[in-house]
């Protein structure tokens, strides 16, 4: 009889919600995001299971909850050249209470980062910032997404800024289970030969990425359907 293969475990990940910033930096930056940002935001997080799962070919299994934070964020990390992001520093307090320890793989952020009427913001690293898993972040993949117009949520393709993203982390672990990685993982698709597209994004480099199928000479690197087998963060613990 042969024997039934394994199949992936799921990532739990949590995405937490601020729709409010109060902070001084040291200039005060204070916003709360409307009902159609954080809606349109949500919307596009719960749209990554499925596009994770699509371009892994069924290996990536996310299950994804959505926390609203009632706080105001009141604090953020200084990045250096007067850039500041919300670290697992200025959301201790949820990431304590909502997501210990040994309860999530992945920890996102969305935050209210910049008015979109009167055009103030707060100056940042990027649309998107993620770190692999650490102490820092109670040992799960963290990411942050700052709000943005709503029409570049859906464009080119609606989750795909949260995939990549969790990919930066989803590397790392998979990478220290021994499986090469391209250089830059999430962010190497220029330098391995791909082109963004108008109508699909990164997808066709994800897809490669996603199922160890990007070409370095004579070798194909990424994430092959074993090391998505072989557990998550919290699978592997």
């Amino acid at each position: 009889m042969s024997r039934a293969r394994r199949r992936p475990a799921a990532w739990l990940a949590l995405l937490l919600v601020y729709r409010r910033i109060d902070v001084r930096l040291p200039e005060r930056f204070a916003h709360a995001l409307s009902d159609e940002e954080v809606a349109t935001g949500v919307e596009s997080f719960l749209s990554f299971p499925p596009l994770a799962r699509r371009l892994s070919g069924g290996e990536a299994v996310v299950e994804a909850e959505v926390a609203n934070v009632d706080r105001a964020l009141d604090s953020l990390t200084d990045m250096g050249e007067r850039r500041w992001w919300p670290s697992p520093a200025d959301t201790r307090p949820e990431l304590d209470r909502l997501a210990p320890p040994g309860a999530y793989d992945s920890v996102f952020v969305l935050w209210p980062q910049r008015d979109l009427v009167s055009g103030a913001d707060v100056a940042t690293g990027g649309w998107g910032l993620a770190i692999a898993a650490a102490d820092w972040s109670n040992g799960a993949t963290y990411a942050t997404v700052a709000n943005i117009e709503l029409e570049t949520w859906r464009l080119p393709t609606v989750g795909e800024v949260w995939l990549h993203e969790w990919l930066h982390g989803v590397c790392d672990h998979v990478s220290r289970l021994g499986f090469e990685m391209p250089a830059g993982d999430a962010d190497g698709g220029d330098r391995a030969g791909y082109r963004h597209s108008a109508d699909s994004g990164w997808s066709g480099y994800y897809r490669d990425l996603m199922t160890g199928r990007v070409r370095s000479g004579d070798r194909l690197l990424g994430i092959p359907p074993q090391a998505w087998r072989a557990g998550t963060i919290l699978d592997r613990r």
